[in-house]
């Protein structure tokens, strides 16, 4: 499962593109103060596992990506401590009838129901390496994720000074993906973005979405859009992305 939502295996450079767009469909503080930053490890792991960064003292989340019929495509769950580690995190897409349940032990995430060791951490709770797949994450001085390697590709991520992740580069032998996402220069509403996705510099699709939010300035409800232009002519899909936060 963790292959679905990493890019860590790329072979078909193309149709993990088409994904990124949609998995990046899926990314505390009162009104009257300066929001929240994204903290280093809610930022990075939302860039490797897929889902929307919350902002503040989120003790546990659900975010659900529904599609037009109302049927539910992917979510995410997690559990987070007041330090900001992720304690438990579940990953599940119905379309690929795939999943995952990681639990942190030590420094380590382990499968929930085989007690494999999946992710190893670096620090307190931030990633370091997938051994499986031979793949290894650097950080920078204010412990973001800002690339991955492995033997055959390379992963670049970008952020602004927020901490909201704005894309990510991936280059496997001659394919090159970019994703480039822009927020609303609402700094309070930062899911309210477009982003578009290339491949060898070639539009591949763009994505609008526009949401509600809490008084947090985390998401609750978004209604999404997605265009894959790799096909003629281009296809439109629309989504609804449903969250349930909980605070401390």
């Amino acid at each position: 499962m963790i292959g679905n939502y990493l890019p860590v295996s790329v072979n078909n450079v193309k149709k993990y593109a088409v994904m990124t767009l949609l998995a990046t469909a899926l990314v505390g503080c009162d009104n009257a103060s300066t929001p929240l930053s994204f903290s280093p490890e809610m930022a990075s792991f939302s860039n490797e596992f897929d889902f929307d960064p919350l902002r503040g003292p989120v003790k546990d989340f659900t975010q659900t990506l529904l599609n037009d019929k109302g049927e539910v495509s992917k979510r995410v769950t997690g559990t987070v401590s007041t330090e900001g580690c992720f304690d438990t995190l579940e990953l599940h897409d119905l379309e690929a009838n795939t999943g995952v349940a990681l639990v942190l032990d030590a420094n380590y995430y382990l499968d929930a129901e085989t007690q494999q060791r999946k992710v190893k951490l670096q620090g307190k709770c931030q990633l370091a390496e997938l051994p499986a797949a031979g793949v290894t994450w650097d950080t920078d001085d204010n412990g973001f994720v800002v690339a991955a390697h492995g033997k055959e590709m390379e992963v670049k991520y970008r952020y602004d000074a927020e901490g909201y992740p704005l894309g990510k580069t991936t280059v496997s032998g001659e394919q090159h993906l970019s994703v480039q996402a822009t927020p609303s220069k609402d700094v309070r509403k930062k899911l309210d973005y477009t982003a578009i996705s290339l491949l060898n510099d070639k539009p591949l699709g763009h994505v609008k979405q526009s949401c509600d939010y809490d008084r947090h300035n985390n998401p609750v409800t978004c209604q999404l859009l997605i265009i894959d232009d790799s096909v003629k002519p281009a296809v439109e899909r629309k989504y609804t992305i449903k969250n349930s936060i909980d605070y401390y």
